[in-house]
Protein backbone atom coordinates (compact mmCIF):
# COMPACT_ATOMS: atom_id res chain seq x y z
CA UNK A 1 0.00 0.00 0.00
CA UNK A 2 1.20 3.60 -0.69
CA UNK A 3 1.11 6.09 2.42
CA UNK A 4 1.73 9.68 1.53
CA UNK A 5 2.67 11.71 4.75
CA UNK A 6 2.64 11.07 7.83
CA UNK A 7 -0.51 9.97 8.19
CA UNK A 8 -1.66 6.79 10.33
CA UNK A 9 -4.00 4.22 8.77
CA UNK A 10 -7.57 5.10 10.38
CA UNK A 11 -7.73 1.52 12.50
CA UNK A 12 -4.69 3.07 14.61
CA UNK A 13 -5.32 6.58 13.75
CA UNK A 14 -5.67 9.08 16.98
CA UNK A 15 -7.99 11.67 17.70
CA UNK A 16 -6.24 15.10 17.52
CA UNK A 17 -5.66 16.10 21.27
CA UNK A 18 -4.14 12.77 21.08
CA UNK A 19 -1.88 13.29 18.83
CA UNK A 20 1.79 14.22 20.10
CA UNK A 21 2.69 15.79 16.79
CA UNK A 22 -0.80 17.98 16.85
CA UNK A 23 0.57 18.78 20.49
CA UNK A 24 4.24 19.54 19.68
CA UNK A 25 2.08 22.11 17.14
CA UNK A 26 -0.61 23.65 19.77
CA UNK A 27 2.34 23.71 22.37
CA UNK A 28 4.91 26.02 20.06
CA UNK A 29 1.87 28.14 18.76
CA UNK A 30 0.86 28.55 22.75
CA UNK A 31 4.28 30.05 23.41
CA UNK A 32 4.14 31.65 20.06
CA UNK A 33 0.55 33.41 20.85
CA UNK A 34 1.21 34.40 24.60
CA UNK A 35 4.35 36.31 23.24
CA UNK A 36 2.13 38.25 20.41
CA UNK A 37 -0.19 39.16 23.58
CA UNK A 38 3.09 40.17 25.55
CA UNK A 39 4.69 42.28 22.81
CA UNK A 40 1.81 44.09 22.26
CA UNK A 41 1.68 45.39 25.95
CA UNK A 42 5.54 46.14 25.74
CA UNK A 43 5.17 48.34 22.53
CA UNK A 44 2.54 50.65 23.45
CA UNK A 45 4.06 50.99 27.02
CA UNK A 46 7.37 51.86 25.33
CA UNK A 47 5.50 54.69 22.89
CA UNK A 48 3.71 56.02 25.31
CA UNK A 49 6.87 56.30 27.44
CA UNK A 50 8.48 57.81 24.68
CA UNK A 51 6.43 59.73 22.83
CA UNK A 52 2.84 61.90 22.32
CA UNK A 53 -0.94 59.80 22.69
CA UNK A 54 -1.02 60.34 18.55
CA UNK A 55 2.94 58.91 17.97
CA UNK A 56 1.56 56.16 20.14
CA UNK A 57 -1.57 55.51 18.09
CA UNK A 58 0.74 55.84 14.91
CA UNK A 59 3.39 52.66 15.82
CA UNK A 60 0.61 50.63 16.86
CA UNK A 61 -1.28 51.04 13.42
CA UNK A 62 1.78 51.08 11.18
CA UNK A 63 2.09 47.28 11.72
CA UNK A 64 -1.38 46.66 9.56
CA UNK A 65 0.32 48.34 6.47
CA UNK A 66 2.63 45.73 5.93
CA UNK A 67 0.20 43.12 6.74
CA UNK A 68 -2.71 44.47 4.45
CA UNK A 69 -0.22 44.80 1.75
CA UNK A 70 1.98 41.49 1.79
CA UNK A 71 -1.00 38.95 3.15
CA UNK A 72 -1.55 37.45 0.23
CA UNK A 73 1.55 37.43 -1.20
CA UNK A 74 2.26 35.45 2.68
CA UNK A 75 -0.25 32.74 1.30
CA UNK A 76 1.96 32.19 -1.73
CA UNK A 77 5.51 31.92 0.27
CA UNK A 78 3.35 29.66 2.52
CA UNK A 79 2.50 27.29 -0.40
CA UNK A 80 5.74 27.58 -2.25
CA UNK A 81 8.17 27.19 0.88
CA UNK A 82 6.15 24.86 3.20
CA UNK A 83 4.32 26.06 5.95
CA UNK A 84 6.28 25.11 8.74
CA UNK A 85 9.13 26.54 7.61
CA UNK A 86 7.59 30.01 7.05
CA UNK A 87 6.52 29.98 11.02
CA UNK A 88 9.77 28.71 12.49
CA UNK A 89 11.38 31.67 10.02
CA UNK A 90 8.90 34.05 11.09
CA UNK A 91 9.38 32.84 15.35
CA UNK A 92 12.63 33.67 14.62
CA UNK A 93 12.58 36.85 12.80
CA UNK A 94 10.26 37.96 15.69
CA UNK A 95 12.85 36.52 18.23
CA UNK A 96 15.59 38.54 17.16
CA UNK A 97 13.55 41.83 16.68
CA UNK A 98 12.31 41.75 20.36
CA UNK A 99 15.70 40.94 21.78
CA UNK A 100 17.51 43.80 19.60
CA UNK A 101 15.00 46.30 20.63
CA UNK A 102 14.92 45.15 24.74
CA UNK A 103 18.71 45.73 24.26
CA UNK A 104 18.22 48.90 22.80
CA UNK A 105 15.93 49.94 26.00
CA UNK A 106 18.50 48.64 27.83
CA UNK A 107 21.12 50.84 26.76
CA UNK A 108 19.83 53.88 25.64
CA UNK A 109 16.34 55.84 24.57
CA UNK A 110 15.69 54.78 20.87
CA UNK A 111 12.66 57.08 20.35
CA UNK A 112 9.49 56.40 18.36
CA UNK A 113 11.67 55.57 15.08
CA UNK A 114 12.88 52.50 16.72
CA UNK A 115 9.88 51.26 18.24
CA UNK A 116 7.89 52.26 14.39
CA UNK A 117 10.34 50.22 12.86
CA UNK A 118 9.81 47.42 15.08
CA UNK A 119 5.96 47.44 14.72
CA UNK A 120 6.47 47.54 10.62
CA UNK A 121 8.85 44.23 10.93
CA UNK A 122 6.27 42.46 12.88
CA UNK A 123 3.41 43.34 10.73
CA UNK A 124 5.21 42.12 7.58
CA UNK A 125 6.40 39.04 9.88
CA UNK A 126 2.80 38.82 10.28
CA UNK A 127 1.77 38.48 6.66
CA UNK A 128 4.18 35.98 6.24
CA UNK A 129 3.29 34.37 9.83
CA UNK A 130 -0.93 33.90 9.72
CA UNK A 131 -1.18 32.10 6.49
CA UNK A 132 0.94 29.97 7.25
CA UNK A 133 0.13 28.87 10.69
CA UNK A 134 -3.80 28.71 8.86
CA UNK A 135 -2.02 26.07 6.61
CA UNK A 136 -0.23 23.83 9.21
CA UNK A 137 -3.25 22.14 10.56
CA UNK A 138 -3.56 20.73 7.08
CA UNK A 139 -0.46 19.02 6.83
CA UNK A 140 -0.37 18.01 10.57
CA UNK A 141 -3.75 15.89 11.36
CA UNK A 142 -6.56 14.49 9.40
CA UNK A 143 -9.11 15.94 7.06
CA UNK A 144 -11.85 14.97 9.45
CA UNK A 145 -9.55 16.38 12.70
CA UNK A 146 -9.33 19.87 11.58
CA UNK A 147 -11.94 21.01 13.22
CA UNK A 148 -11.19 19.51 16.32
CA UNK A 149 -8.04 21.70 15.61
CA UNK A 150 -9.66 24.55 14.66
CA UNK A 151 -11.23 24.14 18.25
CA UNK A 152 -8.18 23.68 20.64
CA UNK A 153 -6.61 26.70 18.55
CA UNK A 154 -9.42 28.59 19.44
CA UNK A 155 -9.01 27.68 23.35
CA UNK A 156 -5.17 28.84 23.20
CA UNK A 157 -5.93 32.01 21.50
CA UNK A 158 -8.34 32.90 24.78
CA UNK A 159 -5.70 31.38 27.00
CA UNK A 160 -3.43 33.83 25.24
CA UNK A 161 -5.18 36.32 25.45
CA UNK A 162 -5.79 35.78 29.50
CA UNK A 163 -2.30 34.99 30.48
CA UNK A 164 -0.53 37.32 27.82
CA UNK A 165 -1.38 41.07 28.97
CA UNK A 166 -0.88 39.82 32.63
CA UNK A 167 2.54 38.71 31.85
CA UNK A 168 3.83 41.53 30.11
CA UNK A 169 2.13 43.95 32.75
CA UNK A 170 4.51 42.04 35.28
CA UNK A 171 7.35 42.38 33.45
CA UNK A 172 6.89 46.36 32.85
CA UNK A 173 6.04 46.36 36.72
CA UNK A 174 9.60 44.45 37.17
CA UNK A 175 12.05 45.76 34.87
CA UNK A 176 9.95 48.07 32.53
CA UNK A 177 9.07 47.99 29.03
CA UNK A 178 12.74 46.05 28.29
CA UNK A 179 11.85 43.18 30.26
CA UNK A 180 8.49 42.93 28.72
CA UNK A 181 10.45 42.67 25.47
CA UNK A 182 12.59 40.16 26.61
CA UNK A 183 9.83 37.95 28.07
CA UNK A 184 8.29 37.72 24.48
CA UNK A 185 11.39 36.80 22.96
CA UNK A 186 11.78 33.69 25.45
CA UNK A 187 8.60 33.17 24.20
CA UNK A 188 9.22 33.14 20.51
CA UNK A 189 12.46 31.27 21.36
CA UNK A 190 10.41 28.40 22.75
CA UNK A 191 8.47 27.78 19.94
CA UNK A 192 11.21 26.95 17.88
CA UNK A 193 12.69 23.79 19.40
CA UNK A 194 8.81 22.55 19.03
CA UNK A 195 8.29 23.42 15.96
CA UNK A 196 10.95 22.34 14.50
CA UNK A 197 10.16 18.76 15.93
CA UNK A 198 6.99 18.59 14.60
CA UNK A 199 6.51 15.81 11.62
CA UNK A 200 4.78 17.08 7.90
CA UNK A 201 3.12 15.43 6.00
CA UNK A 202 3.85 15.41 2.09
CA UNK A 203 1.09 16.70 -0.23
CA UNK A 204 -0.86 14.02 -2.14
CA UNK A 205 -1.45 15.53 -6.01
CA UNK A 206 -5.16 16.32 -5.26
CA UNK A 207 -6.84 16.06 -1.90
CA UNK A 208 -9.24 18.85 -2.41
CA UNK A 209 -12.18 17.97 -0.17
CA UNK A 210 -14.83 16.93 -1.60
CA UNK A 211 -14.48 18.61 -4.85
CA UNK A 212 -11.45 17.11 -5.29
CA UNK A 213 -12.81 13.91 -4.49
CA UNK A 214 -15.23 14.42 -6.77
CA UNK A 215 -12.75 15.35 -9.89
CA UNK A 216 -10.57 12.24 -9.08
CA UNK A 217 -13.47 10.15 -9.85
CA UNK A 218 -13.96 11.74 -13.32
CA UNK A 219 -10.91 12.24 -14.29
CA UNK A 220 -9.20 8.56 -13.29
CA UNK A 221 -6.87 7.52 -10.80
CA UNK A 222 -3.77 7.56 -13.33
CA UNK A 223 -3.42 11.15 -13.17
CA UNK A 224 -3.36 11.26 -9.54
CA UNK A 225 -1.28 8.70 -9.29
CA UNK A 226 1.32 9.47 -11.58
CA UNK A 227 1.26 13.63 -9.42
CA UNK A 228 1.90 11.65 -6.56
CA UNK A 229 4.88 9.64 -7.56
CA UNK A 230 6.64 13.26 -8.68
CA UNK A 231 4.95 15.30 -5.77
CA UNK A 232 4.94 13.20 -2.84
CA UNK A 233 8.64 11.57 -2.05
CA UNK A 234 10.55 14.80 -0.88
CA UNK A 235 8.64 15.88 2.73
CA UNK A 236 7.76 19.38 2.82
CA UNK A 237 8.17 21.91 -0.08
CA UNK A 238 8.33 18.74 -2.71
CA UNK A 239 5.21 19.97 -4.25
CA UNK A 240 5.70 23.64 -3.53
CA UNK A 241 9.03 23.30 -5.33
CA UNK A 242 7.11 22.00 -8.17
CA UNK A 243 5.58 25.62 -9.44
CA UNK A 244 9.52 27.43 -8.51
CA UNK A 245 9.64 28.18 -12.26
CA UNK A 246 6.60 30.78 -11.87
CA UNK A 247 6.76 33.79 -10.48
CA UNK A 248 4.94 34.33 -7.27
CA UNK A 249 2.53 36.66 -9.10
CA UNK A 250 1.79 33.74 -11.17
CA UNK A 251 1.25 31.65 -8.45
CA UNK A 252 -0.67 34.56 -5.87
CA UNK A 253 -3.10 35.26 -9.87
CA UNK A 254 -3.57 31.36 -9.60
CA UNK A 255 -4.95 30.97 -6.20
CA UNK A 256 -6.72 33.94 -6.73
CA UNK A 257 -8.70 31.97 -9.82
CA UNK A 258 -8.84 28.82 -8.06
CA UNK A 259 -11.01 30.37 -4.89
CA UNK A 260 -12.83 32.24 -7.63
CA UNK A 261 -14.12 28.95 -9.58
CA UNK A 262 -14.85 26.87 -6.23
CA UNK A 263 -18.23 26.12 -5.46
CA UNK A 264 -17.97 26.37 -2.01
CA UNK A 265 -14.89 28.64 -1.28
CA UNK A 266 -15.73 31.15 -3.21
CA UNK A 267 -19.25 32.21 -1.39
CA UNK A 268 -16.84 31.45 2.07
CA UNK A 269 -14.71 33.61 1.39
CA UNK A 270 -17.23 36.33 1.01
CA UNK A 271 -19.18 35.40 3.69
CA UNK A 272 -15.74 35.85 6.05
CA UNK A 273 -14.85 39.48 4.62
CA UNK A 274 -18.52 40.79 5.29
CA UNK A 275 -18.29 38.91 8.83
CA UNK A 276 -15.04 40.48 9.57
CA UNK A 277 -15.82 44.24 8.23
CA UNK A 278 -19.42 43.98 10.40
CA UNK A 279 -17.78 42.96 13.51
CA UNK A 280 -14.22 44.17 14.17
CA UNK A 281 -14.60 47.56 14.14
CA UNK A 282 -17.50 47.84 16.89
CA UNK A 283 -15.46 45.37 18.68
CA UNK A 284 -12.25 47.16 18.95
CA UNK A 285 -12.91 50.90 18.55
CA UNK A 286 -16.79 51.04 19.46
CA UNK A 287 -16.97 49.11 22.61
CA UNK A 288 -14.31 51.65 24.16
CA UNK A 289 -16.11 54.22 22.76
CA UNK A 290 -19.78 52.54 24.43
CA UNK A 291 -18.07 52.39 27.70
CA UNK A 292 -17.27 56.00 28.11
CA UNK A 293 -20.75 57.17 26.78
CA UNK A 294 -22.44 54.89 29.31
CA UNK A 295 -19.94 55.78 31.67
CA UNK A 296 -18.52 51.72 32.54
CA UNK A 297 -15.03 52.51 32.38
CA UNK A 298 -12.71 50.66 31.57
CA UNK A 299 -13.80 47.38 34.22
CA UNK A 300 -17.00 47.50 31.79
CA UNK A 301 -14.82 46.78 28.97
CA UNK A 302 -13.04 44.21 30.43
CA UNK A 303 -16.52 42.79 31.72
CA UNK A 304 -17.95 42.94 28.44
CA UNK A 305 -14.93 41.64 26.63
CA UNK A 306 -14.59 38.67 29.32
CA UNK A 307 -18.72 38.01 28.36
CA UNK A 308 -17.49 37.50 24.64
CA UNK A 309 -13.70 35.86 25.62
CA UNK A 310 -16.09 33.36 27.58
CA UNK A 311 -18.78 32.86 24.39
CA UNK A 312 -15.87 31.97 21.96
CA UNK A 313 -13.74 29.77 24.33
CA UNK A 314 -17.21 28.09 24.88
CA UNK A 315 -17.40 27.26 20.83
CA UNK A 316 -13.65 26.29 20.74
CA UNK A 317 -14.51 23.75 23.32
CA UNK A 318 -17.25 22.42 21.77
CA UNK A 319 -15.42 21.75 18.76
CA UNK A 320 -12.24 20.00 20.55
CA UNK A 321 -14.91 17.63 22.38
CA UNK A 322 -17.06 16.86 19.50
CA UNK A 323 -14.19 17.07 16.49
CA UNK A 324 -17.42 17.43 13.68
CA UNK A 325 -20.51 19.14 13.99
CA UNK A 326 -23.33 18.33 10.85
CA UNK A 327 -24.13 20.72 8.67
CA UNK A 328 -21.47 22.58 9.04
CA UNK A 329 -22.03 25.20 5.46
CA UNK A 330 -25.38 25.87 7.15
CA UNK A 331 -24.93 26.21 10.84
CA UNK A 332 -21.92 28.47 9.80
CA UNK A 333 -24.33 30.59 8.17
CA UNK A 334 -27.31 30.81 10.52
CA UNK A 335 -24.52 31.53 13.87
CA UNK A 336 -23.13 34.35 11.61
CA UNK A 337 -27.08 35.88 10.71
CA UNK A 338 -28.10 35.51 14.64
CA UNK A 339 -24.82 36.28 16.08
CA UNK A 340 -25.80 39.79 14.36
CA UNK A 341 -28.31 40.12 16.65
CA UNK A 342 -26.33 40.25 20.23
CA UNK A 343 -23.77 42.71 17.87
CA UNK A 344 -26.89 45.22 18.00
CA UNK A 345 -27.93 44.35 21.41
CA UNK A 346 -24.41 45.07 23.19
CA UNK A 347 -25.57 49.20 22.20
CA UNK A 348 -29.02 49.02 22.62
CA UNK A 349 -29.13 46.75 26.31
CA UNK A 350 -29.53 49.59 28.97
CA UNK A 351 -27.48 48.02 31.74
CA UNK A 352 -23.79 46.14 32.17
CA UNK A 353 -24.97 42.81 32.97
CA UNK A 354 -26.88 42.71 30.11
CA UNK A 355 -24.48 43.97 27.90
CA UNK A 356 -21.70 41.28 28.88
CA UNK A 357 -24.46 38.41 28.70
CA UNK A 358 -25.14 39.84 25.16
CA UNK A 359 -21.06 39.93 24.28
CA UNK A 360 -21.28 36.17 25.82
CA UNK A 361 -23.72 34.88 23.03
CA UNK A 362 -22.09 36.56 20.40
CA UNK A 363 -18.41 34.99 21.23
CA UNK A 364 -20.21 31.95 21.39
CA UNK A 365 -22.10 32.44 17.67
CA UNK A 366 -19.26 34.35 16.70
CA UNK A 367 -16.37 32.29 17.50
CA UNK A 368 -18.27 28.85 16.20
CA UNK A 369 -19.01 30.79 13.22
CA UNK A 370 -15.08 31.84 12.91
CA UNK A 371 -13.94 28.17 13.58
CA UNK A 372 -15.84 26.34 11.28
CA UNK A 373 -14.94 28.82 8.28
CA UNK A 374 -11.41 27.47 8.90
CA UNK A 375 -12.38 24.32 8.83
CA UNK A 376 -14.35 23.97 5.45
CA UNK A 377 -11.63 26.65 4.10
CA UNK A 378 -8.80 23.92 4.69
CA UNK A 379 -11.12 20.74 3.95
CA UNK A 380 -12.55 22.04 0.71
CA UNK A 381 -8.71 23.31 -0.32
CA UNK A 382 -6.55 21.59 -2.45
CA UNK A 383 -3.91 21.31 -0.34
CA UNK A 384 -1.48 23.11 -2.91
CA UNK A 385 -3.40 26.17 -2.27
CA UNK A 386 -4.50 26.04 1.42
CA UNK A 387 -1.61 29.02 2.29
CA UNK A 388 -3.57 31.08 -0.48
CA UNK A 389 -6.70 30.65 0.52
CA UNK A 390 -5.76 30.83 4.32
CA UNK A 391 -4.15 34.44 3.18
CA UNK A 392 -7.36 35.49 1.37
CA UNK A 393 -9.52 34.96 4.45
CA UNK A 394 -7.57 36.92 6.58
CA UNK A 395 -6.89 39.71 4.53
CA UNK A 396 -9.73 41.36 5.98
CA UNK A 397 -9.67 40.85 10.20
CA UNK A 398 -5.93 40.94 10.04
CA UNK A 399 -5.29 43.55 7.39
CA UNK A 400 -7.80 45.59 5.93
CA UNK A 401 -9.99 45.74 8.92
CA UNK A 402 -7.84 47.44 11.30
CA UNK A 403 -7.53 50.37 9.02
CA UNK A 404 -11.10 50.84 9.14
CA UNK A 405 -10.40 51.74 13.01
CA UNK A 406 -10.22 55.97 12.36
CA UNK A 407 -13.20 55.51 10.07
CA UNK A 408 -15.16 53.67 13.00
CA UNK A 409 -14.08 56.70 15.35
CA UNK A 410 -15.12 59.36 13.27
CA UNK A 411 -18.56 57.55 12.73
CA UNK A 412 -19.41 56.97 16.40
CA UNK A 413 -18.27 60.60 16.72
CA UNK A 414 -21.15 62.08 13.76
CA UNK A 415 -23.71 59.57 14.59
CA UNK A 416 -22.91 57.83 18.16
CA UNK A 417 -22.16 54.09 19.02
CA UNK A 418 -25.73 52.64 18.50
CA UNK A 419 -25.99 53.76 14.73
CA UNK A 420 -22.36 52.50 14.33
CA UNK A 421 -23.56 48.90 16.23
CA UNK A 422 -26.24 48.51 14.27
CA UNK A 423 -24.47 49.43 10.49
CA UNK A 424 -22.05 46.24 11.93
CA UNK A 425 -24.62 44.02 12.83
CA UNK A 426 -26.56 44.79 9.68
CA UNK A 427 -23.10 43.62 7.92
CA UNK A 428 -22.96 40.44 9.52
CA UNK A 429 -26.26 39.86 9.06
CA UNK A 430 -25.92 40.15 5.25
CA UNK A 431 -22.64 37.54 5.60
CA UNK A 432 -24.88 35.16 7.02
CA UNK A 433 -27.95 35.74 4.60
CA UNK A 434 -25.29 35.64 1.55
CA UNK A 435 -23.93 32.25 2.61
CA UNK A 436 -27.89 30.81 3.07
CA UNK A 437 -28.09 32.02 -0.55
CA UNK A 438 -25.08 29.69 -1.74
CA UNK A 439 -26.79 26.27 -2.47
CA UNK A 440 -22.97 24.72 -2.11
CA UNK A 441 -22.07 26.45 0.90
CA UNK A 442 -25.18 25.57 2.87
CA UNK A 443 -24.69 21.98 2.15
CA UNK A 444 -20.68 21.72 3.02
CA UNK A 445 -20.19 19.25 5.31
CA UNK A 446 -17.34 18.69 7.87
CA UNK A 447 -15.39 15.35 6.78
CA UNK A 448 -16.41 12.23 8.66
CA UNK A 449 -13.43 9.49 10.07
CA UNK A 450 -12.82 7.02 7.09
CA UNK A 451 -14.10 3.47 7.98
CA UNK A 452 -12.30 1.44 9.70
CA UNK A 453 -10.58 -1.68 9.13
Amino acid sequence: MTTTGIRPSPATERPAHRDGNVLRWLGAYSASAVGDNVYYLALSWAVIQSGSPAQAGLVMAVSAVPRALLMLGGGVVADRFGPRRVVIGSDAVRCVAVFSVAGLLLLTSPGVWALAALGFVFGAVDALFMPAVGALPARITARHQLARVQGMRGLVIRLANVVGAPLGGLGVALGGPAAAFGVAGLLFAASLPLLMSVRIAKLPAERGGQRGERRGEHRGEHRGEHRGEHRGEQGEGAAEGTEAGRTAWHELADGLRYIRGHRVLAPLMVVVALADLGFVGPLNIGLTLLADERGWGASGVGLVLAGFGAGAGGSALLLTVRGRLPRAGLLLCVTCATGAVGIAAVAYLPSLAAAAGAALLVGLLVGLTGALASALAQTESDPRYVGRVTSVAGLVSLGVAPLTYPLTGWAVGAWGTAPVFTAGAATCALAGVYGLGSRALRAAELPTAAPRG
